[in-house]
């Protein structure tokens, strides 16, 4: 190519390799991400103080004791094998740049963690006392996120907004496969897995329209996975939550089970109301009404299992459910199979099982 074979080319060459760079993560409007870009920029210039100077030796060296030069400070010596002071500089300063380098990451994994509430709002203002964080319940379906709002009662698919210098909680997991939520601006990522939460607070300190997305591969709608973040004033979060509840619709169970469905390139959708108790029946496995929740499973192996009692406590897929799992008659899969559905305290089984009269003498 032409442009290569000019030398002063060469010298454009970062120019052009910089071009199409975002420093998003090196200028962030959010204050946890905002540490966390220092913390990058720290270790890095901690680490340069090793590599510079032995990148700087090595030119100086291959220059000085090159085989041209008869200089008597470059003097060939075949038998030299020991110096205390230059061990002493070779194995000192990375010694200290490592003790630096834990140091630094001691302190900020503690400082820094995702679950740890925020105690400031920028680097000059700590949170007001008594100040209740925005919580948004984060799931990762196939291929698009549903955000729930329990405090506004709405849910969005593939639009999050936040007021500016509101600490916000978010609570994350994911219908199937393992996901990673992550808007660059305001903090790094955490992973979404299904059956599990992971939580990430965190705060936008300027007003702005950021980008969100999963880092980790999840499959084919992977790469249309994105949605925008909005940092919004106080009113204008107050009016974008008017206009979410004026647009949507209800986000019932059976909506959900519909909105689970993978599908790619989802366009932004409102909900103005949503099912009670949806969010923990998707984290628990069990938004289908038949199904036993995860949580109880937990607490019945904790308790010592069913024993053999509980083998005959079944239930099976109702016809709806079957359909949608392609497990009707004839299919590939099989037929149904009974599972246990549901347990009951003793208290409760008056209330579901009414006792056989007496017969009289």
């Amino acid at each position: 190519m032409p442009f290569l074979k000019n030398p002063r080319a060469w010298l454009l060459l970062p120019a052009f390799l910089l071009a199409g760079c975002n420093t998003v993560l090196l200028s962030p409007s959010g204050d946890i991400a905002a540490q966390q870009g220092q913390l990058i920029v720290i270790s890095t210039v901690l680490m340069l103080l090793i590599i510079v100077p032995v990148i700087a030796l090595t030119f100086f060296f291959a220059w000085k004791y090159r085989q041209s030069n008869k200089a008597a400070e470059a003097e060939y010596a075949p038998d030299w094998d020991h110096s205390t002071q230059l061990e002493l500089a070779i194995w000192a300063a990375p010694l200290l740049i490592i003790i630096a380098l834990g140091a630094l990451t001691w302190i900020s994994t503690h400082t820094l963690d995702p679950y740890r509430a925020l105690t400031r709002i920028d680097a000059n203002r700590p949170v007001p006392e008594g100040t209740q964080p925005l919580v948004v319940e984060v799931v990762a379906l196939d291929w698009k996120w549903l955000f729930l709002y329990p405090e506004q009662g709405i849910a969005t698919v593939n639009e999050l907004a936040a007021p500016v210098d509101r600490p916000i909680q978010f609570k994350i997991t994911s219908s199937t496969v393992m996901n990673s939520f992550f808007i660059p601006a305001l903090a790094g990522q955490i992973y979404a897995m299904a059956g599990m939460e992971t939580k990430l607070h965190a705060v936008i300190n300027k007003p702005g329209e950021y980008e969100g997305f999963s880092a980790n591969y999840s499959g084919a709608g992977f790469s249309g996975m994105r949605f925008k973040f909005h940092g919004l004033s106080d009113g204008d979060f107050d009016s974008w939550v008017q206009k979410t509840k004026a647009d949507g619709k209800e986000l019932s169970r059976a909506a959900y089970l519909q909105l689970e469905h993978p599908s790619e390139r989802e366009p932004v959708r409102h909900y103005a109301s949503v099912a009670p108790g949806l969010y923990d029946a998707i984290l628990n496995r069990c938004v289908e009404a038949n199904r036993m929740c995860m949580k109880d499973m937990m607490a019945i192996d904790a308790s010592g299992g069913l024993g053999m009692p509980g083998a005959f406590n079944v239930a099976s897929l109702d016809k709806p459910t079957r359909a949608r799992l392609g497990l009707d008659a004839g299919a590939t899969l099989g037929p149904a199979r009974n599972y246990v559905g549901a347990m009951c305290s003793v208290n409760e089984a008056p209330d579901l099982f009414t006792p056989a009269p007496t017969p009289s003498l």
